[in-house]
């Protein structure tokens, strides 16, 4: 396994792309694959990194099928995938593999969830809420892959864009109520591209949270989620191709959250 971490290191690094893990001679699994994470994870540190979170990805169902996945996967978030919008509003394209762009609802833990939590007890956990972008990107080609190469990959993580966070205790109700039925639009160069919301995450980023939880409890190599962590929940449309030159910009409808926007460049 360790073999194949530094593989992914490496085409992290260098922005490029390699052979499919799930099809060589050793045909990776996905227990393997999450043993590969937790190394990953040790070799970001290794390197001066700062763990920030998680990132869930595979979250809409709909992208299952064309991607070969059957269940959410996650992956870590570091300082150096991890970005505040306001500042750092133009990204560059060729410091990805084939990125695309994800408008996702990000959460900041204020205290550590436990699976066991009812949703009142988990949202406790939660101190902020976000609309942000995720860049994901395939060090496979094409984006052709099987569900351990993508959790082998750091869950196809590029980079986490946070908009403004709004405190969550002062409307907890409203938030649980908002999550799974606003919807949102996301635009390239003021065409509408991609349309969605709360419920295309596993029904709720709140939803997806929760999975996250109770998969990290049966996870032997790598830790569950603690306080101060940063979640990202899973994209709320289609993921979409990006190319330099072009302006992205989400808008959202039934939640208080601001539009974002994100521009690329070569």
């Amino acid at each position: 396994m360790n073999e194949t971490a530094e593989t992914v290191l490496t085409a992290l690094n260098d922005h490029r792309q390699v052979g499919l893990f799930s099809t060589s001679s050793s045909e990776l699994s996905i227990p393997d694959a999450y043993l590969v994470t937790a190394q990953l994870r040790s070799m970001f540190e290794a390197r001066g990194d700062r763990i920030t979170g998680r990132k869930i990805g595979f979250t809409n169902r709909d992208m299952w099928e064309e991607f070969g996945v059957r269940a959410p996967i996650w992956g870590y978030c570091t300082d150096r995938t991890t970005f505040e919008l306001a500042d750092k509003q133009t990204v560059s394209v060729s410091n990805f593999a084939e990125p695309k762009i994800e408008p996702e609802i990000i959460v900041g833990l204020g205290a550590a969830p436990h699976p066991s939590m009812n949703e009142e007890e988990l949202i406790d956990c939660i101190d902020w809420i976000s609309l942000g972008y995720e860049i994901v990107q395939s060090i496979f080609a094409d984006w052709k892959f099987g569900a351990a190469d993508t959790i082998a990959a750091n869950a196809l993580h590029g980079m986490l864009s946070i908009g403004n966070r709004h405190m969550v205790a002062p409307r907890k109700e409203a938030w649980l109520r908002e999550l799974s039925s606003f919807k949102a639009e996301l635009f390239c160069d003021g065409q509408l591209r991609q349309s969605g919301g709360g419920e295309l995450v596993l029904g709720s980023p709140f939803c997806a949270l929760h999975h996250l939880v109770r998969l990290l409890a049966d996870d032997p190599h790598n830790p569950p989620l603690g306080a101060g962590e940063i979640v990202s929940t899973g994209t709320l449309t289609l993921a979409m191709p990006t190319l330099a030159g072009q302006t992205w910009k989400t808008m959202v409808q039934d939640i208080p959250l601001e539009d974002i926007e994100l521009r690329f460049e070569a």
